[in-house]
């Protein structure tokens, strides 16, 4: 691409998008051929996204009101834009009850090889291998079990704070006499959207740091979560209708919502790995944030490598007698 510069009326323009933080996150996107992690993440999630949702409602018939659930169905409902209603996730709420403590198990299980998958592609942005090679696959799968619970968690508590940040607002502009008016509609819509965006960059800050189990510097790990978050609810606001149409074209026929709902997941992992590989990338302007990142990594790595060799025993001076 670097003949692009050369040209006479656009090679200043290219020049400096070239040297944005953006482009060279693009450029570790390629190196890490990030069309075929895309189609990895897709295919993955598609095959657990049922199962995780089916846990999920289950927990929530165990612990939450029906009204609450009910909350729980409709923002669900809203992670899918366009084609919600040929989805019945209602259905899969009210049978989710049902799943016994075997069945259960087994849909966990799903999830946490899901969390392991998501992981290794994660980790191919940062050029990092998918485990460790000394690392225990028990303690892994015990790990990726801690990481799930904990997306759940911080799910539940981003979803809980947009909820009750929504119902404040309303009730707000009911007791100013607003709620009906177009500067009241404007002001609930636009606190609705920035809650929204809280929520999904409070999950994006667990996605990009903890489940891949990688440390950038705070200030792109911020960056790239809000960056993140902002893209996820327009990419729900401008193709909504798209998704909608390809769910009701008759040249897919009983597989038009399996098909919206594959480029719906499609979407959403490439701008994932968008934000991976823009906290992944090492800043120009701003080097020393690398380098605080690099030293407080190998500061854990080796506090990990002390407790490991003191819970495992003897070292190797020790066990030939030296």
């Amino acid at each position: 691409m670097d003949w692009l510069k050369k040209l006479p009326v656009i090679g200043p323009l290219a020049t400096r998008l070239m040297g944005t933080h953006a482009w060279r996150s693009y450029e570790t996107l390629d190196a890490a051929q990030w069309s075929r992690l895309a189609a990895a993440m897709t295919f993955i999630s598609f095959l657990a996204l049922f199962p995780l949702v089916t846990v999920g409602a289950a927990l929530a018939a165990m612990f939450l009101s029906e009204s609450q659930v009910d909350k729980v169905e409709e923002t669900l409902a809203e992670q899918v834009p366009g084609i919600a209603g040929e989805l019945d996730i209602s259905a899969l709420v009210e049978n989710a009850g049902t799943v016994s403590l075997l069945a259960g198990g087994a849909l966990l299980l799903t999830g946490i090889n899901w969390v392991g998958s998501m992981r290794g592609c994660l980790r191919a942005v940062w050029g990092k291998p998918e485990v460790d090679e000394d690392e225990n696959a028990i303690r892994r799968k015990a790990a990726d079990a801690a990481v799930l619970g904990g997306l759940g968690l911080t799910g539940l508590a981003s979803f809980g704070a947009s909820y009750f940040g929504s119902a404040a607002a309303s009730w707000t502009a009911r007791q100013a006499g607003v709620e009906d008016t177009w500067a009241g509609s404007g002001l609930l819509v636009t606190v609705a959207f920035a809650l929204a965006v809280l929520a999904d960059f409070l999950i994006l800050l667990y996605v990009l740091s903890l489940l891949p189990g990688v440390h950038p510097p705070r200030r792109r790990l911020v960056v790239a979560a809000l960056l993140g978050a902002v893209g996820f609810e327009l990419l729900k606001l401008l193709i909504g209708g798209y998704m909608r149409e390809v769910a009701a074209r008759s040249m897919y026929g009983a597989f038009g919502v399996p098909v919206a709902l594959l480029l719906w997941i499609n979407f959403t992992a490439k701008l994932l790995l968008f934000c991976a590989a823009w906290t992944a990338t090492k800043s120009v302007t701003h080097p020393e944030q690398d380098e605080t990142a690099e030293d407080e990594t190998a500061e854990e790595e080796s506090a990990e490598g002390v407790s490991g060799g003191a819970a495992g025993g003897p070292g190797p001076a020790a066990a030939s007698g030296g």
